[in-house]
């Protein structure tokens, strides 16, 4: 499974909310049990925001006093998981 693909089916299946990247990546690999590059995974999210598939992970919510990073699917996101998961599903 390539990297979107990966970063897409785990995002639809568990909510990855963490104070930073760094403890994003870490949930990431906790929840995949796999071993990812860093600099992968950072480009993975950076094309997955390019390509509309994964909304801006930085956010900072109202009355919030420092921002966080969340991991959310748009719809097309949404789609594109559902796709490659049916797809495994064959």
């Amino acid at each position: 499974m390539d990297a979107i693909a990966l970063l897409l089916t785990t995002v639809f299946h568990h909510v990855i909310n963490e104070p930073n990247i760094e403890a994003g990546f870490a949930r990431f690999e906790a929840l995949t049990d796999r071993t990812v590059a860093y600099d992968l995974f950072c480009q993975t999210v950076a094309d997955g925001v390019r390509d509309g598939l994964i909304r801006e992970p930085v956010r900072l919510p109202e009355g919030a006093l420092q921002c966080h990073w969340h991991l959310e699917l748009t719809p097309a996101g949404v789609a594109a998981a559902r796709a490659l998961l049916h797809g495994a599903a064959r």
